[in-house]
């Protein structure tokens, strides 16, 4: 198992907990359905906008097509949602993240690349990609890119304060909890070292360097996961919310809203 399995595989082992749990994986391929497996769940399903996959493959999980970007789920289908390393193959991956926040009821997992100071100096240097090239090359120049199609996709990378605005801006009734991992995996693009020896020896020279770099600023690190806990929507509301039990939905709670401004004067009022 690589460092980049490895990774993912101690990701879900620490935030998801229950094995029975129903969990819907996006953008899934042979190695998500190897790390549940290993983990012994047992109500996975896969999904993947890749009309190649038929879902054998995919056994003992349920495999269905679909595009991350718009679930055809209903609202909190699934206990968890997650992805690895595919949310940056499609054309709005804050639509992906609000995706997944949307068919969860209890949290959403997600593995990408995290934009740092380290990263932005790997891609000036052509150590890493900003436009995953290798992804296409490595499919028969015909899948792989942007929506799994042939154009290669732009590597978006993520900040914790820009998922945090993502999810924030989606659902405003309430605070999320948000819990981030960093870790380390060499080479930075795998594929791409198939080239030759010269760049991964280079690599491993650095390596040693960069560990200690990474032990001062650990958010350095080129493997990201965080995870989004989602509050059942009638509970943990801000305080100028409440749940409407005779409609079914959060509103807007006037009491509150008569405490903060009712002695002040109204918009246009004369002074």
């Amino acid at each position: 198992m690589n460092e980049r399995e490895a990774f993912y595989e101690y990701g879900v082992s620490e935030f998801i907990k229950d094995r029975d749990a129903r969990i819907l994986v996006c953008g899934g391929g042979v190695r998500d359905r190897d790390v549940f497996e290993r983990l012994n769940f047992r109500n996975v399903t896969i999904s993947n906008l890749d009309a190649r996959m038929k879902g054998d493959e995919f056994s003992p999980f349920q495999w269905k097509y679909e595009n991350a970007e718009s679930l055809s789920f209903e609202p909190e289908s699934f206990d968890y949602v997650v992805i690895h390393a595919a949310i940056h193959h499609a054309s709005s991956p804050h639509r992906v993240l609000t995706e997944m926040f949307r068919v969860a009821k209890k949290g959403l997992l997600a593995f990408e690349s995290r934009d740092s100071f380290v990263i932005r100096c790997l891609e000036r240097f052509g150590v890493t990609q900003t436009y995953e090239h290798t992804a296409v090359y490595y499919n028969d120049c015909k899948f792989g890119g942007v929506n799994n199609t042939d154009i290669p996709n732009y590597v978006y990378r993520w900040t914790e304060r820009e998922i945090e605005k993502t999810i924030q801006s989606y659902a405003p009734h309430s605070q999320h909890a948000y819990r981030y991992r960093y870790g380390v995996a060499f080479p930075a693009t795998p594929k791409r070292e198939n080239r030759g020896g010269i760049k991964i020896g280079l690599l491993n020279l650095l390596r040693p360097g960069f560990g200690l770099l990474v032990k001062l600023f650990p958010k350095q690190q080129n493997l990201f996961a965080f995870y989004v806990e989602k509050p059942p929507a009638n509970k943990a509301l801000f305080p100028w919310l409440k749940y409407n039990e005779a409609e079914g939905r959060i509103a807007f709670s006037k009491e509150w809203g008569d405490l903060r401004y009712k002695s002040r004067k109204s918009p246009g009022e004369p002074e």
